[in-house]
């Protein structure tokens, strides 16, 4: 009887280790799976950006930096640490943009919040001399560095606004080779590619010039193809065409009217808005009166920006005025493209020089 006893006891010991050991090896398995899966609920793992991918997608971004690498030098990280002080205040351009020194050259370094792997490869297909260069790009910690060339004096609208309160200061001459640039820009835009890409949020403040004031066009992130477009908008804003702001119709001849609007700031000296505001919307009255025979000069220096006290070629003002018309009429068919705005533009800047150099 003892033996029976002894022989049960045993066993039931046995039981017991099996059911402990089986609980503890399930126990470290949820575990290990937990870790697999999810990173540790911590102040660093929301700070970076690598933890917020699911491995498909860090895979996948590491494959776009291989093809990137075809046609377009990828730094990695310590060379912009380098360049830019490891990303300093006094680096700091504005926002997300910083100043670096590369390989003896200035650079502007943007930090991005997206992935812009298929951004990055439109863009290594452009090349023009109106449109910024982008130099690089580097991938790190799951977030995309591009590395663009450097504009040393910066967006446009710091120049057509500034109310010579920081001494800065555009001549007309200045002025309508700025415009033709910007020009020669959006048509390279609009036909280099078929069907052609619209920039579409276009404005001042995405020109920038360099040392010696060409300008250049940046922020291609909005650029989108114009074929068979219509999108929905998020907000109404003055650059935008009416077609555009009611109807989502998205073409080429809305950045035939941005750049309207954009002449008359660099003509007037003033934003845009300030004059929607004014004129209750109605942008083109500005315009009334300055074709006038008798009185249309005088209507003109009222209009014209005050900084540069009369000293322009009044007939080429005007040419210029009559493009800004052509380039603001509500018809979209009406308005005149790209290709033709560099051909009038390309005769102002001429007679312009030529009224120069005859001071």
């Amino acid at each position: 009887m003892s033996a029976y006893i002894a022989i049960g006891a045993v066993a039931g010991i046995v039981v017991i280790l099996v059911i402990i050991i089986s609980v503890c090896c399930m126990s470290s398995g949820k575990t290990k799976t937990e870790a697999d899966i999810l990173p540790a609920e911590t102040f660093e793992a929301y700070e970076n950006p690598i933890w917020k991918k699911t491995e498909v997608e860090h895979r996948e971004s590491l494959e776009s930096l291989a093809n990137i690498a075809q046609s377009m030098k990828v730094y990695n990280f310590m060379e912009l640490q380098y360049a830019t002080d490891d990303f300093s205040p006094g680096s700091q351009i504005k926002g997300s943009v910083y100043r670096g020194k590369m390989n003896g050259d200035l650079t502007a370094i943007k930090k991005m919040k997206r992935d812009v792997s298929k951004e990055i490869n439109s863009l290594s297909k452009i090349n023009h001399f109106n449109l910024i260069r982008v130099l690089g790009v580097c991938f790190n910690e799951g977030r995309w560095y591009l590395i663009y060339e450097y504009a040393s004096n910066g967006p446009l609208n710091d120049w057509i606004f500034s109310n010579n309160t920081n001494q800065k200061f555009l001549s007309w001459t200045q002025r309508m080779q700025i415009v033709l640039d910007v020009a020669r820009g959006l048509n390279y835009i609009h036909s280099y590619n078929s069907p052609p890409y619209v920039y579409k949020d276009f404005k001042s403040s995405r020109v920038l010039l360099d040392i010696e004031f060409r300008a250049k066009i940046s922020y291609f992130s909005s650029a989108r193809s114009a074929e068979g477009q219509k999108e929905k908008i998020a907000s109404e804003q003055v650059y935008l065409s009416p077609e555009y702001r009611e109807k989502g119709q998205l073409s080429t001849k809305l950045d035939v009217y941005a750049f309207g609007m954009l002449m008359l700031e660099v003509l007037t000296g003033k934003k845009v808005a300030n004059l929607c505001e004014r004129l209750d919307g109605n942008v083109s009255d500005v315009f009334v009166g300055v074709f006038d025979e008798t009185k249309g000069k005088d209507r003109l220096k009222s209009l014209m920006d005050p900084s540069l006290k009369g000293n322009y070629p009044s007939e080429s003002a005007i040419s210029v005025a009559r493009l800004i018309e052509l380039c603001l009429n509500k018809d979209p068919s009406s308005r005149p493209d790209m290709e033709e705005i560099v051909k009038s533009l390309s005769k102002v800047l001429s007679t312009s020089m030529t009224w120069e150099s005859s001071l």
